[in-house]
């Protein structure tokens, strides 16, 4: 690259070296040797104003509307209607408080609009997480997603409740007033519950413990989170972040809610009239639609944290037929996965009817909910993918129900080549 050599009669834009030009008017600076031009000032506006609008009100232009919410969710997320309507309705108002004013004035006084945190209760592969992800990712705000299970009470072996915040950083590269606008979903909140309601001698800290470290972060403060993340020293930085407009959703099974509940609703029958089968999961549901602050407690989390999450609601276990729509609905569907990266391998990938079924029923046997989907599904295709990308020309495997209980003969029945290379062949 040549270097300009500087000419006082010849001007040129310091910044990007063009001269003056019928499209680029040039800005003399205070001293009078040094110039800018017009379309260099208009980059460096937008860059000022991307760094400034994270302190700006959301536009609720933007922001969808309830129904808005649940269209989309019901794009990526099969059933759960109930929690898809709850968690809509709740981030709406979320973003519609943090696109006004937190105080709003009436005729008698001013009116303070709090945040509501939401707890989502479900059985393992219901869909929690992937409501919470879904949602963020049509907000276009940082994500991030926790596992209570590892925090522990500060001083103590763990990650301290403050890493949390430092996930939801990083999710915003860096960016703290765009994560301070951002959605943490921390799982597994049932693993935390204290372990008896009576007070022990020996301290619960990566229980009841984490709960109260948890109190502030939730409710809203100002936290210091350490920038690379573990313990706190004295003389460190801390990066402060205010939490007051981060929605929190929890998330966690809960299993053995549903028993507090029932002994709290009904009277139960005794006697050879009585019936004492299994709970349908329907009953389930209802009663976890039932729960108050009261079984909460009895389960193990604090009054404290029980009342920064008004909002709760249940999720039901997924059936075959939603396990089969979740294999081949959705946009992210598993089953156009696969198919899509097979046909890198010029392989034509389809499944039968029965094979998707299979995989469901496989699913339902595991106990792993949608969860479970991929690790089934992954582990038949394998000697497959490990075959095809050897095999030239274009290929076609068809997914039988045999194939998914592993009673194929051999790799060569399954992969096909299509009639004009198998006369080549």
């Amino acid at each position: 690259m040549k270097m300009r050599r500087f000419n006082p009669n010849d001007a040129f834009c310091f910044f990007c070296g063009c001269p003056e030009s019928k499209d680029r008017r040039l800005i003399t600076g205070p001293s009078g040797n040094t110039f800018i031009c017009n379309q260099c000032v208009k980059i460096c506006n937008e860059i000022l104003s991307q760094q400034t609008e994270g302190g700006e009100p959301i536009d609720l232009q933007n922001v969808p509307t309830p129904k808005e919410f649940k269209q989309y969710l019901d794009q990526y997320v099969v059933g759960q209607d109930d929690a898809k309507k709850v968690l809509s309705v709740a981030v709406y108002n979320h973003y519609k408080r943090m696109s006004i004013s937190p105080v709003v004035k009436t005729e008698d006084s001013n009116v303070t609009i709090e945040k509501s945190n939401v707890l989502l209760i479900g059985p393992t592969g219901s869909g929690k997480t992937l409501l919470a992800r879904t949602l963020a990712q049509r907000l276009k705000v940082p994500f991030a997603i926790a596992d209570a299970t590892t925090l522990t009470e500060a001083g103590y072996v763990g990650e301290d409740v403050e890493n949390v915040l430092l996930k939801l950083i990083n999710a915003a590269d860096g960016d703290i007033k765009a994560a301070e606008k951002g959605i943490v979903f921390i799982d597994e909140i049932d693993k935390i519950a204290r372990k008896s309601e009576n007070t022990s001698i020996t301290r619960d800290v990566s229980g009841e413990g984490v709960q109260q470290a948890l109190l502030k972060i939730i409710e809203g403060t100002v936290a210091s989170v350490p920038p690379q993340g573990g313990r706190k020293h004295p003389n460190q930085e801390m990066l402060q972040i205010d939490t007051t407009n981060i929605l929190f959703i929890l998330g966690g099974a809960f299993v053995g809610l549903d028993k507090i509940i029932e002994q709290r609703v009904h009277s139960h029958a005794m006697g050879f009239g009585s019936d004492v089968g299994e709970m349908k999961e329907e009953d389930r549901v209802m009663l976890l639609n039932q729960v108050t602050p009261d079984d909460l407690v009895k389960f193990g989390l604090i009054p404290e944290l029980i009342g920064r999450m008004p909002i709760t609601v249940a999720l039901k276990e997924l059936t075959r037929t939603d396990l089969v729509s979740v294999l081949t609905e959705p946009k992210n569907a598993i089953t156009k996965q696969f198919i899509a990266s097979f046909k890198l391998d010029d392989v034509d990938l389809e499944f039968d009817k029965e094979a998707i079924e299979e995989i469901a029923d496989e699913a339902i046997r595991q106990k792993t909910g949608a969860r479970g989907l991929r690790t089934i599904v992954e582990k038949m295709l394998m000697d497959i993918m490990f075959e095809v990308p050897d095999i030239k020309g274009k290929k076609k495997v068809t997914i039988t129900k045999d194939i998914v209980n592993s009673n194929k003969k051999s790799i060569s029945d399954i992969i096909k080549l299509y009639p004009n290379q198998i006369e080549s062949a």
